[in-house]
């Protein structure tokens, strides 16, 4: 791909030149009056959430096949996707009347598989992971003869993607100061940095990636294509493991920056997309706003024009409570703090004393020894700089406490188990897993888990999500250690140690 070394002027020719608009619409881009009056910037969305598949995905999809000669289209093309890609293929398959087949994992959720045969396309479930996908598409490819469709690192899709930036400029003729994109591969930041730097230099162009999920960051930085080994999947629609080589070229050369930010944040921004537009984003969608903020509370820039690519809306609606959890969070509205209290009369009322007039939105507490207690608390904060404030007055009233507020394992898993602790075990080492969510995906989980170990913790929660999140102790002799180490290894699960985590050692760990 690296060896068109197409120029930043070829770009701008094919985009303007581009085919999208025969499925493809020119979005909205809405002022998002609240977010701008409480950030004191012009605050702009532009919604690609309302694409006919909600998603920007249909522009560079529809792009790269409408450019393919006859004889490709008669055999068929082929994508490998669980999300938004899948469904811009498949839709543009059926608008050029061509066959598609799309390769997604055997642990894409139903809801998606469900989409793409609503759209006429072919499925095909293969492996577990979007490189087992890949994998099998590129065998159909070479057996079937037909092209295949790539995500993001096609010059074709790139300048698809990249009539978003046009939209843009045309639709807000007045100074903007910076653009902020969702990255994944890169298609879409590429697209819209190659035409938006062509005509208006003067706007900057920030990338936007999960902390968990920043490839395309890690890859620049580095100066050279970076492959991640896990990508976190909450906002799943960036969730990259290797960028592409033109994306990553254009990135490097166009982009200003690349802010990552992290769940607390995404879930943040859906609640002020919803709350100004009372429409609901997918995690991915969100990502640029999400930015967005971050930028302006790191440089306190006012008065200025700010854009925030709003790139997708397929969210598993059971994953809104997840969000709705995390979005005060995300918003600095409120924090979680673990507090040690004296186990005497009269010391629930101090300590809601010492908060004063913030409201308590979380308690969780459970009888542990005669001398000390730690309760598990959310706290209504006017903004983050208050966790601070909350800490240091807690401290002078003699009140031990951690803020939890930054803590994933306590947000996820902790506050859910607050109340139990044992003596029993004599060596409880504590893990947090990620696995693909779908049916009986817990049950094989549990499966692997059945070795020589025995397991004293478990907490697993349905978020509606793609993926599950299970918190297991298990009990494991020192000299055990390096056996256990390497089960872990082999288990093909995302894992991390939690025994050192504060919120497990002030709440489940033994005493």
């Amino acid at each position: 791909m690296s060896a068109q070394l197409l120029s930043h002027a070829d770009y701008l020719t094919r985009i303007v030149t581009a085919a999208v608009y025969d499925v493809a619409k020119e979005t909205p881009l809405e002022r998002a009056a609240n977010l701008s009056r409480r950030l004191n910037n012009h605050i702009h969305l532009k919604r690609e959430d309302l694409q006919p598949v909600f998603s920007f995905k249909i522009r560079g999809a529809y792009n790269k096949m409408a450019k393919l000669p006859e004889s490709a289209l008669a055999k068929g093309v082929i994508a490998a996707s669980a999300g938004n890609h899948a469904q811009g293929v498949a839709m543009s398959a059926k608008k050029l009347g061509c066959r598609a087949t799309i390769v997604m994992p055997e642990t894409t959720p139903q809801i998606k598989i469900d989409a793409v045969h609503a759209l006429g396309a072919e499925v095909v479930l293969a492996g577990v992971s979007y490189n087992d996908a890949y994998d099998h598409a590129m065998k159909l490819v070479a057996q079937s003869g037909q092209t295949y469709i790539p995500p993001f690192d096609d010059p074709d899709v790139i300048a698809g993607q990249g009539t978003v930036g046009m939209e843009i400029v045309r639709q807000h003729p007045k100074p903007i100061d910076a653009v902020f994109v969702p990255v994944g591969g890169g298609g879409l930041a590429a697209g819209v940095a190659a035409f938006v730097k062509q005509v208006r230099p003067e706007i900057k162009i920030f990338g936007v990636q999960s902390e968990d999920s920043c490839a395309m960051k890690q890859s620049i930085d580095g100066k050279e294509i970076k492959t991640l080994t896990d990508v976190g999947l909450f906002a799943d629609g960036t969730a990259v493991k290797r960028v592409g080589e033109e994306t990553f070229r254009l990135c490097r050369e166009l982009l200003d920056g690349i802010i990552t930010v992290d769940t607390d944040a995404v879930c943040g921004a859906l609640k002020d997309i919803f709350d100004d537009t009372r429409s609901i984003c997918e995690p991915s969608g969100a990502l640029a706003l999400a930015g967005l903020k971050k930028y302006v509370a790191e440089h306190g820039c006012k008065n200025h024009t700010l854009i925030a690519v709003c790139s997708g809306a397929n969210m598993n609606f059971h994953r809104l409570r997840h969000v709705s959890e995390r979005s005060e969070l995300g918003e600095g509205n409120e924090a979680i703090f673990a507090v040690s209290i004296p186990e005497k009369p009269g010391s629930f009322r101090n300590f809601v004393n010492v908060l004063g007039e913030r409201n308590i939105t979380e308690f969780n507490y459970r009888y542990g020894d005669d001398k000390h207690a730690h309760i598990f608390v959310g706290i209504q904060t006017s903004g983050s700089e208050d966790n601070l404030t909350i800490h240091q007055e807690l401290q002078e009233a003699g009140l031990p406490n951690t803020d939890l507020s930054h803590d994933e394992m306590a947000k996820v898993h902790v506050r859910y188990m607050v109340g139990g602790r044992t003596h029993k075990v004599a060596r409880e080492r504590v893990i947090s897993f990620q696995f693909p969510e779908r049916p009986g995906a817990l049950a094989r989980f549990l499966g692997h888990m059945q070795e020589r170990w025995n397991i004293t913790l478990f907490h697993y929660r349905n978020h509606g999500a793609d993926y599950g999140r299970v918190l297991v102790g298990i009990d494991v002799p020192p000299q055990d250690d390096a056996a256990f180490d390497a089960f872990l290894q082999g288990l093909g699960y995302a894992n991390e140690e939690q025994t050192g985590n504060d919120a497990y050692r002030l709440f489940l760990g033994a005493p």
